[in-house]
């Protein structure tokens, strides 16, 4: 299997690369084999991590996750196209998610 090194890929071929794997998710969906869409959607997700800029991402600052209403990530720290924190409420038990979907909550960053 032919493994591609995002963190080497312009953000054109990046970008592609998004396209083709939200084709192969759709694809999936409406064949209704959900595990694959389900593989595919993250594997986007990943891809467009590398579209993030990391100096962005700032330790101690608080982020909406994106495609969530109202659920906040306290980011600790950074480790690759990871940020890994906590959601804000319940349980503050440690995760890392890409930083492809966190967003500010401070407009006009």
């Amino acid at each position: 299997m032919n493994e591609k090194n995002y963190a080497v890929m312009s953000e054109h071929e990046l970008r592609e690369e998004i396209a083709m794997l939200k084709e192969k998710s759709r694809k999936a969906e409406q064949l209704g084999i959900i595990n694959e869409f389900a593989v595919y959607e993250r594997k986007a997700l990943m891809v467009a991590a590398y579209l993030v800029d990391l100096d962005t991402i700032i330790p101690g600052e608080m982020y909406r996750i994106d495609g969530s209403e109202n659920e906040f990530f306290q980011v600790d720290y950074l480790k690759g196209r990871f940020a890994w924190g906590h959601r804000l409420g319940g349980e503050k038990y440690q995760e890392a998610l890409p930083v492809s979907i966190l967003s500010p909550i401070k407009v006009g960053k």
